[in-house]
C-alpha cells in the first residue's frame, strides 16, 4: 500500500510516518520544505499536487498540511481558511482528475463542536457542530467540501475530528507541552517558575501513538463519507495533569497562576466518544495519561539539555 502524507514534518505527520512504515506501507513524506527524506509539495499550488500524485501514484493521501494554531487563526483568518479549506479542495480536485479511487483522509478538529456546555460530557459525531473560531470554521468547511465530493463524485474520503493529543515532539502552545517544557526549563535552571492558567477544565487526551494507529485503521477500514472522532474517552483536569507532571520531577517547581493565561470556559468537561471508530475499525486506546506525560517530559528534557 502506497501512502502520501502532506505536512509530514509536523508533530502528527512525523509520528504517522513511523506508524505506517512499521506496518508495511510505502510512504512518501511531503511538506512545503523538501529534505533528503521529504518531497516538496505545496497544497496551495494545484500543479505541484498533480505532479507529485502523477509521479508517486498513492493509494491513500493523509492531509496533515494546514494552519493549526487557533490564536493565529484570529490574526490571519484568510490564511487559515486558505490552507485548511482551499488546500484540501486542491487535493480533492487533483484526485478527482487523476484517480478518484485514491482514498483521502481529511484531518479535522474537535474544535468544530464549539462551546459544548453540558453536551461536552459525551461528544459523539452526531453532537451538533458550532464552530466558534476561524480555525474551527476552516476545519468544518473542509469537512463539508469533503462530504460534497463524496456525494457528487463518488470519491473515497474519510474525515476525522481529532481531540487533544500529547506525547514527544509536540510544540509549545498546547497545555501538556507547555507544562512539561516549563518543568524541564525550571529543572535546567532556565526559568525560576512554571506559569499556568485555568486548572479546572477537564479535557480528553490521546497519546500521539494511539492517534496515529487510529488514523491507519481509518485508512484501512473506515467507511467513505463517514466522520470519526479520535479521542481516548477519558478526561483529566489541568490540575490533575500538572500534579502528575510535578510528581515526575525531583526538582522544587514553583507554580504561579498567570492572569494572562486565565481563560474562563463555559464547557468544564470535554470527553470524546470513540464508539463509532471502535465499531468500524476495532481501535481502542492503548496508552494512558502517564505515558503521554512521561514521553512529553523526556522530550523537553532532551530539548533543554545543554542550553
Amino acid at each position: 500500500m502506497k501512502a502520501l502524507i502532506t505536512g509530514s514534518a509536523g508533530f502528527i505527520g512525523s509520528h504517522l510516518y513511523l506508524e505506517l512504515k512499521s506496518n508495511g506501507y510505502d510512504v512518501l513524506r511531503c511538506d512545503l520544505r523538501s529534505s533528503e527524506e521529504i518531497v516538496r509539495m505545496d497544497i496551495m499550488d494545484p500543479q505541484s499536487i498533480r505532479e507529485v500524485l502523477t509521479a508517486y501514484a498513492p493509494d491513500v493521501i493523509v492531509n496533515m498540511a494546514g494552519q493549526a494554531n487557533v490564536g493565529l487563526s484570529w490574526k490571519n483568518p484568510q490564511q487559515t481558511v486558505s490552507l485548511n479549506t482551499i488546500g484540501l479542495i486542491n487535493i480533492l480536485e487533483a484526485v478527482k482528475e487523476l484517480n478518484p479511487a485514491i482514498r483521502v483522509i481529511a484531518i479535522g478538529s474537535s474544535d468544530e463542536y464549539g462551546a459544548l456546555k453540558e453536551a461536552g460530557a459525551n461528544v459523539t459525531e452526531d453532537t451538533p457542530i458550532n464552530p466558534m473560531t476561524p480555525y474551527a470554521i476552516s476545519k468544518w468547511a473542509q469537512e463539508q467540501f469533503a462530504q460534497l465530493y463524496v456525494r457528487s463524485y463518488g470519491m473515497n474520503v474519510c474525515m476525522i475530528r481529532m481531540f487533544n493529543l500529547g506525547g514527544a515532539g509536540q510544540a509549545k502552545g498546547f497545555m501538556i507541552s507547555d507544562f512539561t517544557s516549563g518543568v524541564a526549563e525550571v529543572e535546567a535552571g532556565l526559568k525560576d517558575c512554571l506559569k499556568v492558567g485555568n486548572l479546572d477544565s477537564a479535557r480528553d487526551f490521546t497519546h500521539i501513538d494511539d492517534a496515529c494507529r487510529a488514523i491507519r485503521l481509518i485508512m484501512e477500514k473506515g467507511v467513505s463519507g463517514e466522520v470519526y472522532n479520535i479521542a481516548s474517552g477519558t478526561t483529566h483536569t489541568a490540575r490533575e495533569i500538572l500534579e502528575q507532571i510535578l510528581a515526575l520531577s525531583d526538582a522544587e517547581i514553583k507554580v504561579v497562576q498567570d492572569p494572562n493565561r486565565m481563560r474562563p470556559s463555559d464547557t468544564p468537561v470535554v470527553r470524546g466518544n470513540h464508539d463509532k471508530l471502535t465499531a468500524h475499525t476495532g481501535w481502542m486506546p492503548g496508552k494512558g495519561l502517564n505515558d503521554i506525560l512521561k514521553d512529553a517530559l523526556q522530550y523537553w528534557r532532551e530539548q533543554t539539555a545543554g542550553k
